[in-house]
């Protein structure tokens, strides 16, 4: 579980970096958090306190904000501190960084929009001090417009604190690549990675703007203090480009290396990548820990480019692992993290029967267990673990599949409207005729109503049960929990909150199972992994009393977007041939989500095609460590409870 009482104790303010060996590497201030709830308070009581101290002067406090996911836990602490604790906002003046092109401010997606929706509609900052780019203006007049906001902002004495974030480009603002270190605010033209990053808002990358105005990197780097924020396993090769690579406009965030008071702050995913994370034996001497041995020996063998029982002490000493060899030479440690990886692999997910199951990742007994997959959408399942969830189905398990989410959004117009008109012809009825004069309907300010967001639910619910019944899975075994935090309509989801908590408690107390399977996978661009696991997690905390909970063990699987590192997984489930196929066939019941799905994230590939990448990338890992040839893997990590 996450140490947020550690997290407490964390100090964001600047410190001068590479004074330290283990920061030898970096060029930019950096702290990491394991709660990125934690680091947005952080960072909010900052901004809080610099708003006090501006105040005590008499003084207009000036605030450079940006959008986007990774602040919006920032502001829902300031809107907090200002409806609990009184901080005014009537000294703050803000300056947004930029604004889609073209972009009416009514729009959901303007960031006009946004900004009043998490902080300003919420606070008594005076409107007139609120100043957010014009995603009217007409092309004739972007120059002098943009002119007059670089003015603005020099008229109040330049940025007090900027708030950044950074997208897989390396843009801050809309700064993408090629952006030069003297601009200043102007119309630029959005990187397609950019474009593609924000498809799922627009509910498809045709949607989305080809150009936006932006402050300049220039602009920016005026600020007298700046805060990037840094959340998620996929922005971890961005931030350490940024954080330990040269000064390049190809990675604009990397000018931040020559502000004298700029802080990264970040969480534990985003940080992974980092030399001193990554590889800390390269940085400095380390307590070798027996997950750090794990570690350090999966890159030595992928470095060296030999087997495990291949290595050499030269190999050790050459690769900055002296240290270790001089605690135990290199055949034992080669013998036992062979041991180690050979006994991850199992053909029994739910543990074999009346065997010996002392070096096995499952119990033996019970010899049938009850077993909950979770699954965040509506095809997690089949796509992330579908191999073991035929498995334990063979296996004579009693498992249940237990949808999280109703996965609507993810349906487009275009389908709905399909599935509507299909029923219009077969029974016609006021309510499908509602619907499909609700899609037509439809324009760029409004949401989806409840009545197709009802219909899209149920397109997910009727491809979910095609896909269960394909792996042998009795309908009284399938069950669609709908949690309330996902019914939004948007990309936007609500809270975690005790309806959702106590839905999922209701199905594991029902089914008190020995085995829970749950999505793991954080690095999801869209968050709802990570709440859905946040929900298992609150859900079994609740339960720990409970006596069947002493019995349960908790397995984690990564989806779409990433896999577990080799020297994490503690079970890997070969797949034969006709079971990889096995998998593909279920995965393409979820029609809707087949050939032109809404969330492609950066992989044009459907999604069968990255979960059999990514089967097989796992498999022949442990093929080049000289483990057992397979056609492919599916890796899990168990969760252990505090």
């Amino acid at each position: 579980m996450k140490n947020t009482l550690q997290d407490a104790k964390i100090d964001i303010s600047h410190k001068p970096i590479g004074q330290f060996e283990e920061t030898r590497f970096e060029k930019i201030h950096n702290v990491i958090f394991q709660d990125s709830n934690i680091a947005s308070i952080k960072v909010a009581e900052e901004i809080a306190n610099l708003i006090k101290k501006r105040q005590g002067q008499k003084r207009k406090c000036v605030l450079g904000l940006a959008t986007g996911s990774s602040p919006i836990r920032v502001y829902e602490e300031l809107v907090r501190m200002h409806k609990e604790e009184g901080l005014s906002f009537k000294n703050v003046v803000t300056f947004n960084l930029d604004e889609y092109l073209p972009m009416e401010p009514n729009n959901i997606q303007s960031y006009f929009y946004f900004m009043h929706e998490h902080l300003f509609n919420h606070v008594d900052i005076p409107e007139e001090n609120i100043h957010i780019p014009d995603g009217t203006v007409s092309s004739d007049e972007t120059t002098a417009y943009c002119l007059s906001y670089e003015r603005k902002i020099k008229e109040h004495g330049g940025l007090d604190f900027q708030l950044l974030g950074i997208g897989r480009t390396g843009h801050i603002g809309f700064n993408e690549p090629g952006s030069h270190l003297n601009s200043g605010t102007r119309v630029i033209t959005l990187d397609h990675i950019t474009r593609v990053d924000a498809a799922p808002s627009f509910l498809g990358i045709d949607n989305v703007p080809r150009k936006a105005i932006t402050m300049g990197i220039s602009t920016v780097k005026k600020a007298k203090r700046i805060v990037l924020l840094g959340w998620g396993q996929n922005k971890a090769d961005i931030i350490k480009k940024t954080i330990e690579g040269e000064i390049s406009s190809q990675v604009p965030a990397t000018y931040l290396q020559d502000h004298d008071n700029c802080t990264f702050v970040l969480d534990t995913s985003a940080g992974t990548e980092l030399t001193r994370n990554k590889t800390p034996w390269l940085v400095d001497a380390c307590t070798w820990t027996d997950e750090l041995k794990s570690k350090a020996m999966v890159w030595l063998c992928e470095t060296t480019g030999k087997t495990i029982l291949s290595l050499t002490d030269k190999d050790y000493n050459d690769n900055g692992m002296a240290d270790l060899l001089a605690q135990e030479d290199a055949y034992n440690l080669n013998i036992k993290m062979f041991n180690k990886l050979q006994h991850t692999i199992t053909g029994w997910p739910g543990g074999k029967p009346n065997a010996d199951d002392t070096n096995r990742p499952e119990r033996a007994t019970p010899a049938q267990k009850r077993v909950i997959i979770f699954s965040p959408h509506p095809d997690d399942d089949v796509i992330s673990m579908g191999g073991t969830f035929d498995r334990l189905v063979e296996q004579g398990h009693d498992v249940h599949i237990v949808y999280q989410t109703s996965g609507n959004i993810a349906v487009s117009d275009v389908d709905a409207r399909k599935y509507a008109e299909i029923a219009m012809q077969i029974t016609p009825s006021n309510e499908a005729e509602k619907i499909i004069k609700s899609i037509t309907e439809k324009n760029e300010t409004r949401i989806d109503s409840p009545e197709v967001r009802n219909l899209k639910g149920k397109i997910r619910r009727g491809e979910s049960y095609a896909a269960t019944r394909y792996m042998g899975l009795n309908d009284e075994n399938v069950h669609f929990l709908d949690l309330p935090f996902y019914e939004t309509g948007t990309i936007k989801k609500k809270n975690l909150s005790s309806d959702d908590i106590a839905l999922m408690v209701e199905i594991i107390s029902k089914i008190k199972p020995h085995q829970i399977y749950a999505a793991g996978d954080l690095a999801d661009p869209h968050g709802t992994h990570k709440v859905c696991l946040d929900a298992v997690f609150a859900a079994c905390e609740e339960l720990k009393k409970e006596a069947f909970m002493k019995d349960c063990w908790l397995w984690l699987y990564r989806g779409a977007w990433h896999e577990w590192d080799i020297n994490e997984i503690e079970m890997a489930v070969p797949m034969s041939p006709g079971q990889v196929l096995k998998k593909r066939n279920a995965i393409f019941c979820h029609q809707s989500q087949k050939d032109g799905v809404m969330f492609q994230g950066d992989d044009s590939r459907e999604f069968w095609m990255r979960a059999e990448e990514r089967n097989r990338d796992t498999a022949n890992k442990y093929k080049a460590l000289g483990l057992s040839s397979y056609a492919a893997m599916e890796a899990f990590v168990r969760h252990k409870f505090n």
